[in-house]
């Protein structure tokens, strides 16, 4: 039996959400920093299910139990940051009962006249699962922490002409801190990731080898990342930092491969090849093939002879 998902309450602006937490009105009505220390409302009166309008960046610590990362528990028991694009659900369960932190909440039309407001998608931590949340060193808190203050501060001074200049400044600093501890985790987690890769490859071979591609056609970034439990951009920025390839071009480079080992056996059309690599259309394959190759399926045969 599915669990029952609870209602889904949507908070469009910040003085709606700060109200239902119990919290003071926002210093600013498109930027607010809580201290998740500071809410008031009982827990049991949160809504279990939220979406969100804006941007979320929280950090925790003192989570009750341990916070699982892919299929390990994280090492770095001093806090998290976790980030939230607007309009994704969140669903609250008894981990998020007591713990520490903040958290920054900001509209995206703070940020619309900005160079960041196109940057920002750029920044594919904002969709990440919660279980690929990023795990801070102690130096790395501190920095954090930092911006943190220095947003604080703004915030508690005099709104002027120049507010909105110096937050979304700051903000820019705390995503590209943040995009540089990603990259620092991906190398320390290596022999984590590394176990992914090698989990990857063998779902790609057996989709082929299975012939599930027969059902399903080509395998998707969507589909491989759901077997693996992580999201399809964690997969694609870990796979371009080992291998400097994303996911979809690493699906297309095991297409490939298994193209050239049926166009070696010479047993199968080029047609039929296609078909059986999950092509809808043979010229799709054809086309991938030489942009990959500098060679046409039937070329590549004949140069083998």
């Amino acid at each position: 039996m599915k669990k029952k998902i609870d209602k889904v309450h949507k908070f469009d602006s910040l003085s709606e959400l700060n109200k239902s937490l119990g919290l003071p009105k926002p210093l600013h009505p498109m930027i607010c920093l809580n201290n998740y220390a500071d809410i008031t409302t009982p827990f049991e009166e949160l809504p279990k299910a939220t979406l969100l309008s804006f941007f979320k960046i929280s950090y925790k610590f003192n989570l009750t139990g341990k916070i699982g990362y892919g299929q390990h528990s994280y090492d770095f028991a001093e806090g998290h940051l976790a980030f939230i694009a607007p309009n994704q659900v969140l669903v609250t369960g008894e981990a998020d009962k007591d713990f520490s932190g903040c958290t920054l909440l900001f509209h995206p039309d703070f940020i619309l006249n900005y160079p960041l407001a196109a940057k920002i998608k750029n920044y594919g931590f904002f969709s990440y699962s919660a279980n690929e949340a990023l795990f801070l060193s102690d130096k790395e808190k501190q920095t954090i922490f930092r911006v943190f203050d220095d947003i604080r501060e703004e915030l508690n001074n005099s709104i002027d002409d120049i507010t909105q200049d110096v937050l979304v400044s700051h903000i820019e600093v705390l995503l590209n801190y943040s995009n540089r501890y990603y990259k620092r985790q991906f190398i320390t987690r290596k022999v984590i990731n590394s176990q992914l890769v090698t989990k990857l490859e063998y779902l790609l071979h057996a989709y082929f080898d299975d012939k599930i591609t027969l059902l399903q056609g080509l395998p998707t970034v969507e589909y491989l990342a759901g077997k693996l439990n992580v999201s399809p951009r964690y997969l694609s920025d870990m796979l371009r930092n080992i291998t400097g390839q994303n996911a979809q071009q690493h699906i297309q480079s095991v297409i490939i491969e298994k193209a050239k080992e049926y166009l070696a056996a010479d047993e199968l059309s080029v047609g039929e090849i296609a078909v059986n690599l999950g092509f809808a259309q043979p010229q799709s394959f054809n086309k991938l093939f030489k942009r990959k190759t500098s060679l046409t399926p039937i070329e590549f045969r004949h140069s083998l002879n």
